[in-house]
Order: structure tokens, then sequence, then C-alpha cells
């Protein structure tokens, strides 16, 4: 047998080392995918795409190139992609990318792909280098993919960390796969933490960033108690009882309604468990912070009542046009009813929705006549105008009127109205009529319910 040359021997030296190197970047890709959990063929396209990059930025996008890397082998093919014609088109650059069908072979068909190998010598060198940032590239895509995922899967639950670090009074916690933050806002005044501290926190917020998933935490959401509570409260978590509403001022008090699905159960015992052991784990959680469990109701009145607890309310008038309910309290009970800097007053009506005017009983009357005085104030700035028979909608005086019109309209009992605006106003007109005659009518103050004949 004739002598291999040197130069024979040496390139055949160099495609042994580029087929090892190709099984091992093959056999690499499939480790990934089994402790990675990334595809191995979603690698492969990514390794195609940055071996098409490669050639482009290297030796030029002369015609239709691709990039192919076998499956089984690792091994990297350039080809030169035209497609078969019947004849050529009319522009030049696309004849570049065409071949005629005689020129392709009988075995081709007009759409068909015709490849032709074009590799070139030193392509090896370039593919290694580009298929290791390829790699490296998508394992940390992926798994900042992987961080995201299992974190926006927590969106609005609880997750333990450990402080990490304070920046600008903002909390930097440690999650074990990622770093959350707990921003100044979200923290609650009276909790202090320290450096390695352990930390329950409610996620709020997730999305994703160049440099990974940014994950915001709070003490403060009103979420945290619901969360806690459906950890503590079987019934809540199996949805025999239900959280309707949750008002919360972090770190002093939170009243919690919750109603429920089965008339057997009892929503409040249910939520405070055997001597009240359920309720107190939240609130240890929370730094003891106060929980007030409230049975809600789908009656507006009622529910009001029961929100001010532990307060004790005689009479609840509901005026719907404008969202207000003025609370009638016994006297002694009116400082209960509004508490400490009017908390308890303020968080009922974040939890009921409605806006509260409490009055004591002895008070009521005149409570109510100036809700009254400054609901037509009110009324009156919005371009309504009240008289004896009811209330007139967007009466105008006209700019500039002077002298005997002016004051002959100034004196006059009657009241012009222009046209309503919409049938929200028609129905305004007719509450507003309606509470004026119920409100200062004494013979339906006396008489309660009957039915009485209106000023």
């Amino acid at each position: 047998m004739p002598r291999k040359t040197a130069k024979a021997a040496q390139a055949e030296s160099a495609g042994e080392r580029d087929a090892r190197l190709q099984a091992e970047l093959i056999a690499a890709l499939k480790e990934i995918e089994r402790e990675r959990g990334i595809s191995f063929e979603m690698l492969i396209e990514a390794l195609e795409a940055a071996l098409m990059s490669a050639y482009k930025r290297n030796f030029g996008a002369e015609g239709n190139a691709i990039v192919t890397v076998d499956r089984e082998t690792g091994k990297y093919q350039v080809y030169r992609r035209r497609t078969v014609v019947e004849q050529y088109s009319e522009e030049p650059e696309l004849q570049q990318n065409e071949i005629l069908k005689t020129e392709a072979g009988e075995r081709y068909e007009p759409g068909d792909y015709f490849d032709v190998e074009v590799t070139p010598k030193d392509f090896g060198r370039i593919a290694a280098q580009t298929a290791k940032q390829v790699i490296v590239q998508r394992i940390r895509e992926a798994e900042r993919d992987m961080v995201y995922n299992e974190y926006i899967s927590k969106l609005n639950d609880i997750v333990m960390g450990t402080v990490q670090r304070y920046e600008q009074r903002n909390m930097f916690v440690d999650l074990g796969k990622a770093e959350a933050i707990l921003p100044v806002d979200e923290q609650v005044p009276r909790e202090n933490y320290r450096i390695n501290d352990r930390i329950r926190a409610y996620v709020l917020d997730v999305h994703k960033t160049n440099k990974g998933p940014q994950i915001t935490l709070s003490r403060a959401a009103e979420g945290l108690v619901q969360r806690l509570m459906e950890f503590e409260v079987p019934e809540i978590e199996d949805g025999i009882v239900e959280i309707m509403a949750i008002a919360r001022e972090a770190g002093s008090r939170t009243k919690v309604a919750v109603h429920s699905n089965r008339a057997e159960v009892d929503p409040l015992g249910a939520c405070l468990g055997p001597k009240s052991i359920r309720i107190a784990n939240v609130s240890d959680e929370l730094r003891g912070e106060k929980i007030d469990v409230i049975r809600w109701s789908p009656d507006p009145a009622t529910f009001i009542q029961n929100a001010l607890a532990p307060a004790k309310v005689i009479n609840v008038e509901l005026y719907e046009d404008d969202g207000t309910a003025l609370v009638i309290v016994p006297d002694y009970q009116l400082s209960l009813a509004i508490g400490r800097e009017g908390q308890n007053v303020r968080l009922a009506s974040r939890l009921t929705g409605w806006r509260l005017e409490i009055a004591a009983e002895a008070e009521a009357d005149e409570v109510r006549a100036r809700y009254f005085q400054e609901r037509e104030e009110r009324l009156a700035a919005e371009g309504y105008v009240y008289s004896e028979e009811g209330v007139a909608e967007g009466a105008e005086v006209a700019e500039g009127a002077e002298g005997a019109e002016g004051t002959a309209a100034a004196e006059s009992t009657e009241t012009v109205a222009a046209e309503p605006q919409s049938e929200l106003d028609l129905e305004l007109i007719r509450k507003l009529q309606e509470f004026k005659r119920e409100t200062f009518d004494p013979l339906r103050r006396s008489e309660g319910n009957e039915e009485a004949e209106p000023l």
C-alpha cells in the first residue's frame, strides 16, 4: 500500500478530531436535556441559527445558505439552497436562488429544494466556538425561564425567604433560586427584620427582565391575610367558607368578611377555630395584628351593621345615589363605632364599599340635616338646584344678567329646568325628592313606615 503523505495524515487527523468533537457535542446536549430540562431539539435549532449567523458573518451571505446539524452524529454542513423551477424568474435577485428542472435532474419537481454543500474548510473551528456560546446562553435563558415559570405559578401566594440586604430601605430577599424585592411601601412599619432573618411574604408581581425574573413581595397586601387564613381554615380551602371582602391597615388591624355556602357551617366559628386558635395563628404571623372576622350579608344595611362591630348599631339609612349610609349608634357607643383615629369606621367603609356617616342617637337629626345641606350644596355646585317641589337639574342663570330682569328672575319662585341630560339624572332627581319627603316629613319620622302626604 502506498504510504500516506504528511498532509493526508494531518487532514485525516483533523477529520477524526472534528468527528470526536461533534459526538461530544451531541452527548453534551443530551445531558443538558436530562439535567436542565431543556429540549434537545430546541438546543439543536438554536445551534443551527447561531451557526448560520456565524457563516454569514465570516464567509458572507452569498446565495440562500442554510446550516444543518445531524441529530445523531453532530456533523454540521452548510448548503446553498435553490428552488427548482421550469424557467427562471424575470428578476435577477430571484434567479440566483433558482435552478432549472433540467439542470437539477429528473427526481426533482418544480417547487422542490436543490441543496449543494458549500461548507468552508475552516468552518469547524468557528462552529465549535459558536456551539459553546450557544449552549451557555441557552442554559442561562432556560434557567431564567424555569425560575420565572416557577414563581409566576406562585403569584398571589406566599413564599419563604431570607433577608439578604437593604438598599434605600428596600429589602432584598433570597428565595433560593431567585432574589426578590420587598419595596418599602409594601413593608409593615411595625415589623423589623435583620439580615439572615427568615420571612414569609406575599408574591405581588413577577415579570421578566434581561437579568432574570423580577419578583416583588409584600407584607402589607390584603392577599397575605387571605392566604394565611386559607392555610389555617380548612373550610376556606375547601370552598365551604368564602372570604367576601378584606379591609386592612397593615400592622394594626384587619376586617375580614366571610360567608358560608352551607347553612350548617358557621363561618365565624370556622375562622376562629377552637378557643380562637386559628385566627390567633394568623395574627401571630402578622406580628400581633388584630383581625376582626365579620359575617357578610347581601343586605347592605346588615353588612354595614356587622362591619362596625364591636360597636352596636341602632339604625342604618342608605342613600344609594351617592353611596352614603347614615349610621345611628347609641350615644355611649359613638367613640367605639368611630374607633381610634377613625380606624373602625374607616375599615368598615372600605370593607362594605359605602361612605359611612356615624351619628349618636341624640344628634341623629342634626347630623342628618347637616348631611342634606352638604348634599344640596354639592349638587348645586354640580348644576342641580333645590326647590320646594324637589330638585331641578341644570338651572342656568345667564351671565351678566342685571337690572329688573335679573331681579325678577331671582325673586321668582319658579325654577326653569333645562332638558335632562340622561336617564341617570332623572333617577337621581326622583330619589332626592323621595329622600327629602321621608326625612323632613314629621309624620313619617313619628309613624315609621306609615304612609303620609308629602309637604
